[in-house]
């Protein structure tokens, strides 16, 4: 049998990084992870061909090649998926589609042949022999939450790993915190379940014998979900990424009480972490609480990320505005706290009430759900009835943007972070990189309006910062992204 896997595009989006690709001179941020596990619980007889439409489009003839079609994504690929999978049933396909998109978007039944709703370690092998009877059902529900220690490698046979600007390797799945808004807990649990540390080895010597080198992604929700098994990792990815020559730099998505454990965070220095994503939401403790997210309250914000920045990782986070309990304030103390705490690359999003949340049920619940939504939280179209005027949080909203990145405003939030930044990546620099700050200086520094602040930041971080004048460059480039999405989204009416 002939399985055509399928990743959509990604729209134009904080975590699309579409701006930054070509100047990094890449396609996509990172591979389609999901579908790449799928592939290798497929029966090993079957033919496997993966597109991922961010690195090139979806052919007929890859259509009149296959048997069967399957698509994974997430809400914000709605659009594209049905589209998609229309295409492919007017060609008399059969199609499967998973994914996190299946909890949020009812309306794929009328769409696919077959739903899968969950993860796939205990569902796959009844879903492939039923497509090869011909009679495959039109949902699949895992009995229970499967232990990943029944998840394969990736099959990273079917990319070229060059198209991409990092790889990605999950070691969990679930998070232990109850946050309002958040459909992952809903999706994987609350408790964490882990891969064991053999397993990431084995993940790591995939990606180094396939001769990759630079960032890898830990695409965990809450990689420190279980600080006990995180703590017995760490060791192993410190003393095989030593014993390699630290080939690899991670990053990962953690909660903000990393900041409370210095054993921890002088662990993942060791082990080459250099960045870490948290969800910071919101300076207004009413806020917070109304969100459930207590763990965000029982310390000093800024101080938490000035601690995780002084252990060498660079803070990223993400921040919300559209709270029942935001004050009339909450833009300029957003726009403050992330100028302040020295974040250069802060998600700031509308509040958006994703389908299958503790948040949509109680809205619903309310009277002010308006539609099941996007998933884009930039975009400016709001799925409920806020408390605040409408227009009045789209255009704070807009105003934050308009302000953090701001080419001055920006380049002093990474000039203060290098100030705090202690880390510099060791990985030799290799001719990507060479090419990479050529593109930056074309398309930056003399092609873009803001070129006098770009030259300013880059004699600064020249002078200043030598050590870690790569990351300074890899700043500039990642900021260009969201100067260039900050004036698309503003420009929106």
């Amino acid at each position: 049998m002939n399985s055509l896997l399928v990743y959509p595009r990604f729209p134009d989006t904080y975590w699309s990084f579409k701006h930054a690709l070509p100047i990094e001179g890449k396609k996509s941020a990172y591979p389609p992870l999901g579908l790449l596990t799928v592939a290798s619980m497929l029966p090993a007889s079957w033919n496997k061909r993966l597109i991922d439409t961010n690195v090139r489009s979806l052919t007929d003839d890859d259509l009149k090649w296959a048997d069967v079609v399957m698509m994974s994504g997430m809400i914000i690929h709605r659009q594209e998926i049905i589209e998609m999978l229309d295409r492919c049933r007017a060609r008399g396909l059969r199609t499967v589609v998973g994914g996190p998109v299946t909890t949020s978007v009812e309306e794929l039944t009328r769409h696919a042949d077959s739903v899968v709703y969950g993860e796939a370690e205990e569902l796959i092998g009844e879903l492939a022999a039923d497509l090869e009877r011909g009679d495959p059902k039109p949902s699949y529900k895992p009995p229970r939450l499967p232990g990943l220690d029944r998840t394969p490698l990736p099959d990273l046979s079917l990319i070229n790993a060059k198209h991409y600007s990092a790889m990605a390797i999950q070691y969990s799945r679930g998070c232990p915190f109850n946050c309002e808004f958040c459909d992952i807990i809903e999706i994987y649990g609350r408790v964490p379940r882990t891969k064991t540390p053999d397993q990431v080895v084995a993940e790591l010597d995939q990606l180094y014998d396939r001769k990759w080198r630079g960032s890898v992604f830990i695409v965990d929700d809450n990689f420190i979900g279980n600080k006990r098994k995180v703590k017995e990792l760490l060791p192993v990815l410190k003393e095989w990424n030593e014993r390699r020559g630290r080939p690899f730099s991670f990053f990962t998505e953690a909660s903000v009480n990393l900041a409370d454990d210095s054993q921890l965070l002088q662990m993942m220095k060791e082990a080459n972490f250099t960045r870490v994503f948290v969800g910071i939401e919101t300076p207004v403790e009413e806020s917070l609480k109304e969100a459930q997210k207590m763990q965000n309250t029982r310390k000093n914000l800024m101080e938490s990320v000035h601690r995780i920045q002084d252990y060498g990782l660079e803070v990223m986070a993400g921040f919300i505005v559209g709270f029942d309990n935001d004050p009339e304030d909450i833009f300029d103390r957003q726009v403050r706290f992330i100028q302040e705490s020295a974040i250069p690359l802060a998600m700031v999003g509308l509040l958006l009430a994703l389908p299958n949340t503790q948040l949509f049920r109680r809205l619903k619940k309310e009277g002010r759900i308006i539609d099941e939504g996007h998933g884009d939280n930039m975009d400016l179209h709001l799925n409920f009835i806020p408390k605040m005027n409408t227009q009045r949080l789209v255009q704070g909203y807009r105003e934050i943007l308009r302000r953090i990145y701001a080419p001055e405003a920006y380049y002093e939030r990474v000039l203060r972070f290098l100030d705090r930044y202690h880390h510099p990546n060791h990985r030799p620099r290799v001719f990507a990189d060479y090419m990479a700050v050529l593109r930056s200086v074309v398309k930056q520094g003399v092609l873009d309006e803001a070129r006098t602040s770009y030259w300013k930041f880059v004699a600064k971080a020249a002078l200043r910062y030598r050590k870690t004048f790569d990351t300074a460059m890899t700043l500039a480039i990642m900021g260009y992204h969201f100067q260039t999405l900050t004036r698309i989204v503003c420009e929106t009416e």
